[in-house]
């Protein structure tokens, strides 16, 4: 009891005001207690606490943190073009030729997926369809073909003649000269390429010849 009498003094005095005007009359008990309608008095003669000392700690208004890390873009992922291969980036389909005298032309690209072909001709001219790994689907002239390692495919430009007899010319003319002539399923090797004609060699014998004689090289194509 005496406690709360010796608060209620301390906040008088702290108020500026006199203990007179603070302190309740004595109770006719004589115990000296304030009632609370007196203490309630004396708060409301206080000063207001700000707001501010209520609220938790923190940056006052105008003050900057320390800076938030930037959110991560993200990486945008370009949409993969179907007309490149997704391995090399080089166009699809393309023609190259076979590097070995044999090669297992599989279903799949991997050593485990069945050997559907195999071929045998060194230089034959194949076309490249899809890319995988080291892996690359190929086929033939006849439309048949697999998965097979790039390490057995070269960039060397071959054809393979398209048409019997086919003749093959001094110039790109069709009034030119016949230098020679070759069979159904030759397979020669590109010198160049013009827009409708191509000039090939053949066991030594070089001369020009219609792409439309020949497979190994698309309509249009430019070899130097």
């Amino acid at each position: 009891m005496i406690r709360t009498g010796l608060a209620a003094v301390a906040v008088g005095l702290w108020a500026g005001i006199t203990l007179a005007q603070v302190a309740p009359p004595p109770r006719p008990d004589g115990l000296g207690i304030a009632p609370v309608e007196g203490i309630e008095a004396a708060a409301a003669l206080l000063p207001p606490i700000p707001e501010a000392a209520a609220e938790p700690p923190g940056l006052a208004e105008g003050m900057q943190g320390p800076p938030v890390p930037p959110v991560e873009t993200r990486r945008k992922v370009r949409p993969r073009d179907p007309n490149r291969g997704q391995v090399t980036n080089m166009p699809l389909p393309r023609y190259v030729s076979l590097k070995t005298s044999e090669c297992n032309a599989r279903r799949g690209p991997g050593l485990t997926h069945r050997i559907d072909w195999v071929f045998k001709r060194a230089g034959m001219p194949l076309k490249i369809t899809a890319e995988y790994e080291h892996w690359r689907r190929v086929e033939d002239a006849d439309g048949v073909g697999g998965w097979v390692n790039f390490a057995l495919l070269s960039g060397v430009r071959t054809v393979v003649v398209a048409e019997d007899m086919a003749e093959f010319r001094s110039r790109p003319d069709d009034q030119s000269q016949v230098v020679y002539q070759a069979e159904l399923g030759v397979v020669g090797k590109i010198v160049e390429c013009q827009p409708d004609w191509c000039r090939i060699s053949v066991e030594g014998e070089k001369g020009w010849a219609r792409k439309t004689a020949l497979w190994g090289v698309d309509p249009g194509e430019i070899v130097d």
